[in-house]
C-alpha cells in the first residue's frame, strides 16, 4: 500500500497493478455509504470526479471503472481504475477471469500521481 494523498477526511492509495488503479478510503472506518456524513461523502465524490478526469486526460483509457465492494475489507472505500482493451482482464473486472497476458505501454504512473496531487 502506497498512500499518495491524505487529509483529515480521506486518503488515496495506489494499488500495485498493470493498470492505473487508485483507492479512496475514509479516515474514519464507516461500514456503509449511508453511514458516511454528507461532508465526507462530498469529499469522496469530488475526489472520484477529479481522479477520473485526470486518468481520462493522461492515459486515454478505453473505460474508467469505479466501484465499491468492501466484502473483504468491510469499510467504505472506492476503486478507480483506467481500463484498456490490452490489459489482462478486459472486458472482465480486475477480479474476474484473466483473458490474456497484458500488453500495455503506459505513461508513468509516478508522474500521473504527482500531477494528480498538484490538482487536489
Amino acid at each position: 500500500m502506497i498512500i499518495i494523498f491524505e487529509n483529515e477526511i480521506i486518503r488515496i492509495e495506489a494499488e500495485e497493478s498493470e493498470i492505473p488503479w487508485l483507492k479512496i478510503f475514509t479516515q474514519e472506518p464507516y461500514k456503509e455509504m449511508s453511514h458516511v456524513p454528507p461532508d465526507v461523502r462530498q469529499e469522496i465524490y469530488t475526489m472520484l470526479d477529479e481522479i477520473e478526469k485526470q486518468m481520462l486526460t493522461y492515459y486515454k483509457p478505453e473505460k474508467i471503472n469505479i466501484c465499491s465492494f468492501g466484502n473483504y475489507l468491510p469499510e467504505v472505500h472506492w476503486h478507480i481504475m483506467a481500463r484498456f482493451k490490452e490489459d489482462s482482464f478486459f472486458p472482465e473486472s480486475m477480479w474476474g477471469k484473466k483473458q490474456r497476458e497484458g500488453n500495455l505501454s503506459l505513461p508513468s504512473f509516478k508522474i500521473f500521481c504527482r500531477n494528480l496531487i498538484e490538482k487536489l
